[in-house]
């Protein structure tokens, strides 16, 4: 029964036209098809693959939410245990010049001992965002 990939993870957010926007405009994922559940929310592709889920926190009114994926008692700030998320992307000087031209501010790192360049940036629920580019042998 082993573990084959990862398949998406879920940003709970009281503001799901930002965090949208910020996959959108910053990382470069699509919006697309989402299932009608009970509570509001957002489906990011890359490609033909739902890999981010936003997931619209209403503070009057969570019965749809509360149903559907349970209670939850901790805050909205911060993100509990979960560090960062990570993708591979490529073309390293195009993605610094996107993030000065969006005026986004980002950490930069060299992994030791292997050929590879990282970018970490901030979306806009606190979630660190790792960005792995390969460099060339």
């Amino acid at each position: 029964m082993p573990i084959e990939t990862l398949d998406h993870y879920s940003v709970r957010t009281l503001d799901v036209e930002e965090t949208r926007s910020f996959y959108e405009s910053v990382i470069g994922l699509r919006s697309g098809p989402r299932p009608d559940f009970p509570f509001p929310g957002a489906w990011l592709y890359s490609g033909d693959r739902a890999v981010v889920h936003v997931i619209g926190v209403d503070p009057t009114e969570s019965s749809g939410l509360v149903g559907y994926l349970g209670e939850r008692t901790e805050g909205q700030a911060g993100t509990g245990s979960l560090d960062h998320v990570a993708f591979v992307a490529s073309d390293l000087e195009a993605m610094r010049a996107h993030f000065a031209a969006k005026h986004i501010e980002y950490r930069e790192r060299v992994v030791p001992g292997l050929p590879l360049h990282q970018i970490f940036i901030v979306d806009p629920n606190g979630l660190t965002i790792e960005l792995n580019f390969r460099l060339a042998a």
